[in-house]
């Protein structure tokens, strides 16, 4: 199979670089000022394509890795997408972070073009993507997932059919409301602890010991210990985005959010101060007393 791949960014560049060096695959990616520097891509034999459109028209599965649900519709839909260029039977595979709603339009649209559309958030990290172990929430027909499996493979250590088209990214929403959730909390508390003199060491140990376990804790202890954020590459800009697709998703559902509105708001503040390119540990210096005002 022939791969395309639009969004060459921190998660998508480790995609492409698995693609063509673990698959063996083909590899045509779109030019953007947001990618990675592909210097490596190119030497693996990869090309460059000047639309959505010229990498579709030579690939028989589209990777989107993409920022939101807007970048989405535009370079599927928009002018230049991957619609003009779709191949028959060719499948889009939207790795990026959307909203079920736009999951759903964006495929009825690829159907509409003669081909198929599954939706395969990704959870993990960058880190992940560079060592090509990536899970993914796939939602879909399984039988055009099944099809495509040999190119996920390249990429993934798990990949998980969640249900119908749409599922992938409501699962995705959800996992990352819980993620961001919890982080932003620890953040909160081990700032409150480093205002107070608390030894950073000794609030990691206390947490990791009873309740406080978890992932989140995992990702952001070199911060709070060592000042190391490259645990966790991951914009507070992003994290704000993804929260707000959350509430989006639980007003359209008339769920309740109060919690994510509080989270939504501690993140909101800092993005609003500039600090939306700081990643998601550097919380817990920019949750601190002295930035409180």
């Amino acid at each position: 199979m022939k791969v395309g791949l639009i969004g060459v960014g921190l998660m998508g560049h480790g995609i492409a670089r698995n693609v063509l060096s673990r698959g063996g695959f083909s590899l045509r990616f779109l030019d953007h000022p947001g990618n990675q520097p592909a210097d490596e891509l190119l030497a693996l034999g990869a090309h460059v394509c000047k639309t959505s459109a010229e990498v579709a028209e030579a690939s028989d599965v589209v990777i989107l890795c993409v920022t939101g649900a807007p970048q989405v519709e535009a370079v599927v839909a928009g002018e230049g997408g991957v619609i003009e260029g779709l191949q028959p039977g060719a499948v889009i595979v939207d790795c990026s972070t959307s909203l079920p709603e736009t999951t759903l339009r964006m495929g009825e649209a690829t159907k509409l073009a003669g081909g198929h559309y599954i939706d395969a958030p990704m959870t993990r990290t960058a880190k992940h993507a560079h060592e090509g172990t990536l899970n993914l929430l796939v939602g879909g027909d399984a039988a055009v997932l099944d099809s495509v499996r040999p190119v996920l493979a390249s990429f993934t250590e798990a990949v998980d059919h969640v249900g119908p088209l749409g599922h992938g990214h409501r699962l995705k929403l959800l996992h990352n409301y819980v993620s961001i959730g919890f982080m932003t909390l620890l953040a909160e508390a081990a700032a409150q602890a480093a205002d107070a003199e608390v030894d950073p060491k000794v609030l990691v140990d206390v947490l990791a010991g009873g309740g406080g376990a978890s992932v989140a804790l995992d990702r952001l202890a070199p911060y709070i210990v060592d000042g190391d954020r490259e645990g966790l590459p991951f914009f507070v800009s992003n994290a704000q985005k993804d929260i707000g697709y959350y509430r989006d998703m639980a007003l359209a559902a008339g769920a309740r959010h109060t919690v994510a509105d509080g989270v939504a708001e501690a993140i909101a503040k800092v993005t609003d101060d500039g600090f939306g390119q700081a990643y998601v540990p550097e919380l817990v210096r920019l949750f601190r007393k002295e930035n409180a005002g």
